[in-house]
């Protein structure tokens, strides 16, 4: 038995346990963007022993397919070439309605911007933006739906103003939006659907945490198993497993500490 056997098992639990619908080959690839040296094979081989399964799905859904539509003639070629950005709603335990923006890059993938609110409005949307702008800088395309905030007057000309070219979907047709319908369907199928909210404060800690663990941590494999902005990982060979267990997910122990200091009574 190898050495490490023991610690590596316990890392292979605590990825499959903690990070919602994972499978071997997404722990596999958590390890080696951490900088564990570990191949497939010993994972599954693992993975079997101890019984680990994906969980199942808690709502079936349809799959949404990138087909022969607007979103192939406008493909994105580089960093800041074309966004897209669509709303996702959920409730809190009141019953009480939560819309979400969210705004990705569709050619890192990276999620920009995941912005609960109770309603938005144009002007709220154009707000959001010009923040993500400042620090991102300009997309030359942004691609939505013909939802009432995205087709407003005044949010067209702040864009056009900025040099942004807006491009709509056909009504009906959300496969030509195939990108953020995608980051959607997972932030519902891998988040939402496991979450009570007791409080729109609470569902901004834990979407912020969702979100950081999306863009750095979560495995893609349109990005060859790579997360869209990893972590930078600096770990001595001897305690690379330890510290990836202690430390290098801080992510979920932080919004813990977040959730419990603002608790359930905000609106």
């Amino acid at each position: 038995m190898r050495t490490d056997e023991d610690e590596v098992r316990a890392t292979i639990i605590y990825l499959a346990t903690n990070f919602g619908r994972v499978g071997y080959r997404q722990v596999c690839n958590m390890m080696k963007n951490s900088g564990v040296k570990i191949n497939h094979k010993r994972v599954a081989r693992i993975w079997r022993q101890e019984g680990l399964k994906l969980p199942k799905k808690q709502v079936r859904r349809s799959r949404i397919f990138l087909n022969d539509g607007s979103c192939v003639r406008l493909r994105a070629e580089h960093k800041n070439h074309v966004w897209s950005y669509d709303f996702v709603e959920d409730v809190t335990m009141d019953g009480r309605k939560i819309r979400i923006l969210n705004i990705i890059d569709e050619h890192t993938h990276e999620c920009l911007a995941c912005v609960a609110r109770r309603t938005f409005k144009a002007k709220d949307v154009i707000e959001l933006l010009a923040d993500i702008m400042l620090f991102k800088g300009y997309p030359e395309y942004i691609r939505s739906d013909n939802g009432p905030e995205f087709i407003a007057n005044v949010l067209r000309s702040w864009l056009n103003d900025v040099g942004v070219i807006t491009t709509y979907i056909e009504p009906g047709s959300p496969w030509e939006n195939g990108y953020i319908e995608s980051f959607n369907a997972r932030m519902r199928d891998e988040f939402l659907n496991g979450e009570l909210f007791g409080s729109l404060a609470e569902a901004e800690t834990l979407i912020g945490a969702w979100v950081r663990y999306y863009n750095e941590i979560r495995p893609h494999s349109s990005l060859s198993g790579r997360p869209p902005t990893p972590q930078s990982y600096n770990i001595p060979v001897e305690t690379k497993v330890i510290n990836l267990r202690r430390g290098n997910w801080a992510i979920m122990e932080s919004s813990s500490t977040i959730q419990e200091a603002v608790g359930y009574g905000w609106n």
